[in-house]
């Protein structure tokens, strides 16, 4: 009984932000609102929820992440493969390793091989707060576009240095062949399990509705279905399950035609999604924010371990952990940017430093969560 109050007082929570970051005339993101009353809840209520990280991300990860995918242009996501191949990869193990180092050196009392796997979760960005922030921040479409696909498929780079780094922890080791080779079938796992059960169950209900006719509850309820199942056998099988639910998303938009589902039907299915995403968005930041006392409670303790002995030194390190990761993806995205330029025999301009700040700074404020956590 408990648990169920604790969902339906965490729903109430969402419908509340919601009001609220339209009533205080504030330009502020909507997440910004629901973390802050998260904060409020933990601070009042004699209740905390645990948070088991498999149910989590099983229960919120695989419907957002699909519909993200689902919806993306995908014209525009192809046009610039290139650039979010870069983001994605690149990016990722440039940010890990200058983190890596960076935070080593800020803290000694930290093993290197740690601080590479704290690197390795703070250097996605997430797709859910990319889209949440540009709802009220405004951002170009097609630079929107990159930093939706950057953040939908640079999970697969994090996951795999994270695995890497607390091995090196463990065992002492590391190999960049078994590195490589783990991400190749993370990635391209992950990814063909998501086609693949997306394209097999779409074929299947396709072929039902002709013979059968169609039936409305049942294919919403199949579209629900898919993501959850394409991110438990890709899981199984030790791939990505994050990558799985983008590329079932990224596969029903091109499997699916305007012919296959009724419009009353696709009507329908778009309500329910959108609610799913509200509802789903909003508990996310509502739980990270009513995570907040608790984390803050142990500052002095891992203060501690870093060798001082006041909590404020934890809010230095964030500072500086923040504004590294904004300087090494500043200095990315002007490098990359200065590369373009020269390939395109334009070596004598200089990439616009208003664009390269755009692409640098929205995405660093949507580190709010990474699935590598």
């Amino acid at each position: 009984m408990e648990s169920i109050t604790i969902i339906l007082l965490l729903l109430l929570a969402v419908i509340v932000s919601g009001i609220v970051s339209r009533v205080i005339p504030l330009p502020l993101p909507r997440p910004l609102f629901q973390i802050a009353l998260g904060a409020a809840i933990g601070l009042v209520a004699d209740w905390r929820v645990t948070l088991d990280p498999e149910i989590f991300f099983l229960l919120f990860l695989p419907p957002l992440l699909f519909l993200d995918g689902w919806r993306i242009p995908r014209e525009e996501l192809f046009k610039d493969g290139k650039t979010v191949l870069e983001l994605a990869l690149g990016l990722v193990v440039f940010t890990v390793v200058g983190m890596g180092l960076f935070i080593h050196w800020m803290i000694p009392s930290m093993p290197l091989a740690i601080a590479f796997a704290l690197a390795a979760v703070v250097s996605p960005t997430d797709p859910i707060a990319v889209s949440a922030i540009a709802q009220r921040v405004p951002i170009p479409k097609r630079m929107m576009h990159i930093l939706e696909g950057e953040s939908l498929l640079n999970d697969a780079s994090g996951l795999v240095c994270l695995r890497f780094a607390i091995a090196a922890a463990l065992t002492g080791t590391f190999s960049i062949q078994d590195a490589a080779l783990n991400f190749l079938w993370v990635a391209l796992g992950g990814i063909a399990v998501g086609v693949g059960v997306t394209w097999a169950v779409s074929r299947a209900k396709s072929w039902v509705s002709r013979h059968y006719g169609e039936d409305g509850g049942a294919q919403i309820l199949i579209s629900l279905l898919i993501p959850f199942g394409s991110y438990l056998a890709a899981e199984h099988l030790h791939c990505s399950g994050i990558l799985a639910a983008v590329a079932a998303g990224l596969t029903m938009g091109f499997v699916e035609t305007t012919g296959d589902i009724a419009g009353a039907t696709r009507i329908r299915r778009n309500t329910v999604w959108d609610t799913i995403q509200f509802a789903a968005n909003g508990i996310i930041f509502v739980l990270l924010g009513e995570q907040l006392p608790a984390i803050l409670s142990g500052a002095a303790e891992t203060v501690r371990l870093t060798g001082h002995h006041e909590p404020w030194w934890l809010g230095i390190y964030i500072l500086a952990i923040s504004l590294g990761l904004a300087a090494l993806r500043f200095l990315w995205v002007w490098v990359s940017f200065r590369l373009t330029l020269f390939r395109a025999g334009d070596w004598r301009t200089t990439p616009n430093w208003r664009i390269v700040g755009a692409m640098s700074l929205p995405a660093c404020a949507a580190r709010s969560r990474s699935p590598a956590c």
